[in-house]
């Protein structure tokens, strides 16, 4: 008769044991961080505004922040005309400091709404995984992934290695080809660029260009878009039949 031997755990299992049902009342809660990404215009901010109204009517007390919104103000904006009053997070905002300043006053913060996320530093989103788990803050994070290279913006990067829910937004965005839109191409002068700062803050209309080494007051003026294109016709530049047609987008 074979003995069967009781295994002793294997030191190369990457699983740790879990506490049972009765015993896991004893383990901290914590809250969450999501990251919901997508091309441009794909209705990243009116999801973050959706969010935010459904919480607070169930009564919780939430902060809006914004970084770089495309009106230029500290506010999120849609592009179906929802707006939203924000505090604005700049390059060296401890957003842990700003949750304090609102306890300091008496003002309870159970949730976070971060919209253009992929402007924050890896830091500061650190900073918001720490909110999640010491003080059990829900954060919610909404941005682009990947820049007009199609290389991920740092603070886009960090949300994908610490975030605990990933979600694609499911509006989809269309490539002139009738493809899926998942590049957020720059374009000048009917030319998709593939150099340049990283950070620019473009409307189609008034065509100003502020780039992250210069202030507002100090945007040139220069005729810059973006526009949505699938793989190919990223890797391409061709921006399709219609590409004299300026105003499609504006940087989300």
């Amino acid at each position: 008769m074979t003995v069967l031997k009781e295994s002793g755990p294997d030191p190369t299992d990457a699983l740790s044991s879990v506490p049972v049902a009765g015993s896991r009342r004893g383990v901290p809660v914590v809250g969450k961080l999501k990251f919901c990404y997508g091309p441009m215009d794909c209705g990243k901010s009116t999801l973050a505004l959706q969010i935010d109204h459904n919480h607070a009517r169930q009564g919780r007390r939430g902060m809006v922040l914004v970084r770089h919104d495309r009106s230029g103000e500290p506010q999120i904006t849609s592009r179906i005309g929802l707006t939203r009053k924000a505090t604005e997070v700049g390059n060296e905002t401890d957003l842990r400091l700003l949750v304090r300043e609102q306890w300091a006053a008496g003002r309870h913060v159970d949730y976070l709404i971060v919209d253009e996320a992929q402007f924050l530093s890896p830091d500061q989103v650190d900073q918001l995984a720490e909110l999640a788990d010491d003080v059990q803050i829900d954060v919610y994070c909404f941005g682009i992934a990947t820049d007009f290279r199609s290389m991920l913006f740092p603070g886009a990067a960090r949300l994908f290695e610490l975030a605990d829910e990933l979600q694609p937004v499911q509006v989809e965005v269309l490539c002139w080809c009738g493809q899926t839109g998942r590049f957020n191409a720059r374009v000048s002068d009917g030319e998709v660029l593939r150099a340049g700062d990283t950070v620019v803050v473009a409307d189609t209309e008034q065509s100003v260009v502020e780039s992250s080494s210069t202030s507002r007051s100090e945007a040139e003026t220069n005729t810059v878009r973006y526009q949505v294109l699938c793989r190919r016709h990223f890797r391409l530049g061709d921006l399709g039949p219609t590409s004299a047609q300026h105003g499609q987008l504006r940087l989300t």
